[in-house]
């Protein structure tokens, strides 16, 4: 299993409806993540100084990852998913320039 840790801004006119999908995630959304390979998907708010960050987290239980994230971008209803939570969010530069909205984040610690 492999894990993935990502950061990205997500804008302040934004965090009550960005909040309010997620409270109610669409089922084919959440059923495509899981089809992916994608487990323990989890993602966390903070505020620091003025502005907001998401951090993400998930574990990867497949064996193909590159064609699994094919296979997910593909899917109508998280195309249409990604409309809605895209906007919201607000890319940090480094991620920005490569037309990503999340960036990766490098693992310095885990315990089980």
């Amino acid at each position: 299993m492999k894990r993935f840790g990502s950061v990205t801004g997500l804008k302040h006119e934004k965090l009550a409806y960005y909040k309010k999908l997620h409270a109610d995630a669409w089922p084919e959304v959440l059923k495509k993540i899981k089809e992916c390979n994608i487990r323990n998907y989890s993602i966390y708010l903070q505020k620091i100084g003025n502005e907001y960050y998401l951090f993400s987290y998930f574990e990867y239980a497949g064996k193909d990852f590159d064609a699994d994230m094919k296979k997910m971008a593909a899917d109508p209803a998280t195309q249409r998913w990604w409309k809605e939570t895209d906007p919201c969010q607000q890319p940090l530069p480094q991620a920005a320039v490569k037309n990503q909205i999340w960036t990766d984040m490098e693992a310095v610690f885990h315990t089980d």
